[in-house]
């Protein structure tokens, strides 16, 4: 990925903050090898450079008569154009712009008609996962082949109901966990048959492999500027018309109305309708400028030059004594760049503090917001399970089972996957060369002591325990 040809190495695809130095608890300073996509990817320089384009000419949208708000509006408007080419959606399809993939998902669990049966498979992302709990959804276990995962959706959706209640099948596009990405084209089609329309969660599917909503059959689609080269906040939510025109909107408030009394409430056509308040125009711009960069570059070769990285960093990994990978679906399954691991004889949050402290190396570590399907993974059983809820329902600080997991990106090179893998070899032969303690709020290890400094920045810097989970 390092050569010349590589799309990857392009200038189009530069990233902010390749460069950034970070320092080790060892007093030395090395470059920052990001291997930390999939929770949060950092913003295109052409990203960043439209944004502070935009930033002169930013204004309200919509409704204001200045000039500004004209150039403001007409750019907000043109990213949504921008999400639609890039997911390659129907020219009758909304293009809703929200926060995020949990968000979008969550307006669309709001507004479905009364009665859908939703469909989904236990080891989705929470994202997912729980918004379709107050609808009612049947949750089918975790596949351990592709044909299963076909098999048992279509025996279900052939098993519910033949009435006029409308079902949907809520799948990921790939996983945040194994990396497995899901065909889609075929379960479309088998939900298709069976009266069924189709979401797929593209939080990870996007920044790694081409889209076709159009040609694939699909009828919803949610996805995240964060996990998109664009970290400005802004998410979006394309799809079919009548489900997310019907009723009350999600959101309620100005923006989505056509006019309102104290008795009546006229709401607006879509997407207005779905976008109440003032909306994320940063956000919307600096997403619609990745995703016409991403598509300019080409994502199928894109995909293929990640792949072959991916291909290199699992040789390298599977050769280290202790290492073992996670994975549901046969290992030749295809799967975007990410690998979730543990390294035996080191605890996960151990590992991934001295490979951030020693290495200056960042990954992600814990349960990965899909709970269920780590429960699978680590083989906790379910008098296990039943256990860790009543000591975290009682409130103690319940010390969870995980792994770590590395994730490629853009930016990311041979040099750092070799850095990785030369890292984990170390810890795996000799264990930390630093002293850790546990931190009795957050139960992770830290270093001890921490002697880094904190960069000088613009803005204040209020340190907090961290998290187990990672957004969508």
């Amino acid at each position: 990925m390092t050569a010349t040809s590589s799309v990857h190495g392009s200038d189009l695809l530069r990233l902010v903050g390749v460069e950034t130095r970070v320092p080790l608890v060892t007093g030395e300073e090395r470059r920052y090898v990001n291997l930390d996509f999939a929770a949060s990817a950092p913003a295109l320089e052409r990203v960043h450079d439209a944004v502070e384009e935009l930033l002169g000419w930013y204004s309200s949208v919509h409704r204001g008569a200045g000039f500004k708000s004209r150039v403001a509006t007409t750019a907000y408007e043109g990213a949504r154009e921008s999400i639609r080419r890039f997911v390659n959606a129907r020219d009758d399809d909304a293009v809703i712009i929200t926060r995020n993939t949990t968000d979008s998902i969550n307006l669309l669990a709001g507004t479905l008609p009364a009665g859908t049966h939703v469909v989904c498979f236990a080891g989705e992302h929470h994202a997912n996962l729980l918004p379709w709990k107050r609808i009612g959804v049947r949750y089918l276990p975790v596949p351990e082949t592709p044909a299963e995962m076909l098999s048992i959706l279509e025996e279900t959706l052939r098993g519910l109901p033949r009435c006029e209640d409308p079902h949907l099948v809520a799948v990921t596009g790939a996983s945040n966990v194994t990396g497995e990405i899901w065909p889609v084209p075929d379960i479309a089609r088998i939900a298709h048959e069976n009266g069924a329309r189709l979401l797929v969660d593209a939080a990870q599917l996007a920044p790694h492999a081409p889209i076709d909503m159009a040609g694939d059959g699909i009828d919803f689609l949610a996805l995240s500027g964060h996990k998109l080269y664009a970290p400005y906040g802004a998410g979006a939510l394309i799809g079919e018309r009548d489900w997310l025109s019907a009723g009350d909107p999600f959101l309620r408030g100005g923006g989505a109305v056509k006019l309102v009394t104290v008795d009546e409430t006229l709401w607006a056509d879509l997407p207005d309708r779905q976008e109440a308040g003032s909306p994320n125009v940063v956000g919307a711009v600096a997403l619609g400028v990745a995703c016409d960069t991403l598509a300019e570059a080409g994502m199928a070769r894109v995909a293929e030059e990640e792949r072959a990285l991916l291909d290199h960093a699992r040789r390298r990994l599977d050769a280290i004594d202790g290492f073992e990978a996670y994975r549901v679906w046969p290992a030749d399954h295809p799967r975007v760049g990410l690998c979730t691991f543990n390294l035996h004889g080191v605890q996960y949050d151990l590992l991934a503090a001295a490979l951030s402290a020693e290495h200056g190396i960042g990954i992600r570590h814990g349960c990965f917001c899909a709970h269920p399907l780590m429960m699978r993974l680590l083989r906790v059983d379910d008098a296990e399970a039943h256990r860790l809820v009543e000591e975290t329902r009682a409130g103690h600080h319940e010390r969870l089972p995980g792994a770590a997991r590395m994730s490629l990106g853009l930016g990311s090179t041979r040099e750092d996957v070799d850095a990785l893998a030369d890292a984990l070899a170390q810890l795996a032969a000799d264990g930390p060369r630093w002293t850790y303690m546990v931190n009795a709020d957050t139960d992770e290890y830290e270093p001890d002591p921490d002697p880094r400094p904190l960069p000088r920045l613009r803005m204040r810097l209020v340190d907090h325990p961290h998290g187990h989970g990672e957004s969508a």
